[in-house]
């Protein structure tokens, strides 16, 4: 296995295995250097090669008396502990955070749920739809009239979960460096999805921006800030939100003249939309990009994962990077000092203990 590199280099995780956010918590955490021991169940297999790289593998019964010797010996040399359980599941195995921070005062105890640790749902099963549907964000999503559309779960498991999960670990470690105390990070989808809607939540009853399904200016309804079609089936999208970045769209695309009145009059927009339609319905994707792309008319293809990998601007940035024969995605944020890299798992993951518990 690779060594650790980026900026949290040293730090050392213990990930309880499963899935959707603590995963790719745990995947951030590695990428930018720290070193992860995941605890599986004994026989499982790698399930996602891209979430689950830089992993120090071990197999564990958490109900034997030996597999709770391991985790107990790990964590009190660990800095940091990532579990998915539902709440009550780690106390009840002995691996509490009371019983835990007793034997280490420093550990970083990371608890990642859909409801969090306590309230009516806490001890219900959900999924990241069901954690969105009641934070409001579920409903902003689709077509006026219709349902409401699953953002796949990016918005609940990966922005309102993992994303907070880390951040709230972070915090919790800078805390440390004065306190000399670690502490438990109650990190709940439902909270940090509740947080995302800040910006929305701040603008209620305000012109032009609404949750209201299919409608307002960044829902689908105005017809500068939207997806259109192309002759080839496939699409582009505008965001052309500032007059003059309006104005350069039209001029660039040949749009018809009477568009440059009236942008943000909500009147105009069906109708202002059914010309872009035909407009944009004359020409292919990869026409339009040699036309709007890299100008400040907001402009960008719509691409499918394999055709984000290969454009050009992702390519210069190195988003993608191979890695033993497997694309994966490229570490997140970047450091101009300390670079996260993308590393190999290893099923190590007792000799590491070994090592900490050597103090090594």
């Amino acid at each position: 296995m690779n060594q650790p590199s980026g900026p949290l280099a040293g730090l050392r995780v213990i990930e309880f295995s499963g899935i959707g956010p603590g995963p790719h918590v745990a995947m951030l955490l590695a990428d930018l250097g720290a070193e992860v021991v995941r605890i599986d169940r004994p026989g499982a297999v790698v399930s996602n090669p891209v979430v689950e790289r830089a992993r120090h593998r071990v197999g564990i019964d958490l109900k034997s008396e030996e597999g709770k010797a391991f985790c107990l010996d790990a964590v009190a040399r660990a800095d940091v502990l990532i579990e998915g359980f539902r709440p009550g599941v780690m106390e009840r195995l002995g691996l509490g955070p009371e019983e835990l921070l007793a034997s280490n005062p420093r550990l970083i105890y990371a608890r990642m749920t859909g409801w969090g640790q306590d309230g009516p749902l806490a001890q219900a099963a959900g999924h990241d739809i069901n954690y969105i549907a009641i934070t409001g964000a579920l409903s902003a999503v689709g077509k006026a009239g219709e349902t409401a559309t699953p953002p796949q779960n990016l918005v609940g498991d990966f922005g309102g979960g993992s994303m907070y999960c880390a951040f709230g670990i972070m915090a919790a470690l800078y805390e440390r460096e004065r306190s000399g105390k670690g502490q438990v990070v109650d990190a709940a989808i439902v909270d940090g999805a509740t947080s995302l809607m800040s910006f929305f939540f701040g603008v209620r009853g305000r012109p032009f921006i609404t949750t209201e399904r299919g409608k307002g200016m960044l829902g689908g309804a105005a017809h500068f800030y939207r997806c259109f079609k192309c002759a080839d089936g496939k699409e582009i999208s505008l965001g052309a939100i500032e007059s003059q970045f309006y104005a350069e769209l039209l001029a660039r695309a040949g749009a018809p003249e009477e568009l440059a009145q009236g942008q943000m009059n909500p009147a105009n927009w069906d109708h202002y939309a059914d010309k872009l339609a035909a407009l944009f319905a004359t020409k292919t994707q990869a026409e339009w990009c040699e036309l709007l792309e890299g100008t400040d008319a907001c402009f960008a293809p719509v691409l499918e994962l394999d055709e984000a990998r290969d454009h050009p601007h992702m390519q210069a940035r190195g988003a993608y990077v191979q890695h033993e024969g497997e694309w994966h995605t490229a570490p997140a944020p970047r450091f101009s000092r300390t670079p996260g890299a993308v590393r190999s798992s290893a099923d190590d993951g007792a000799d590491v203990v070994a090592r900490w518990t050597a103090g090594s």
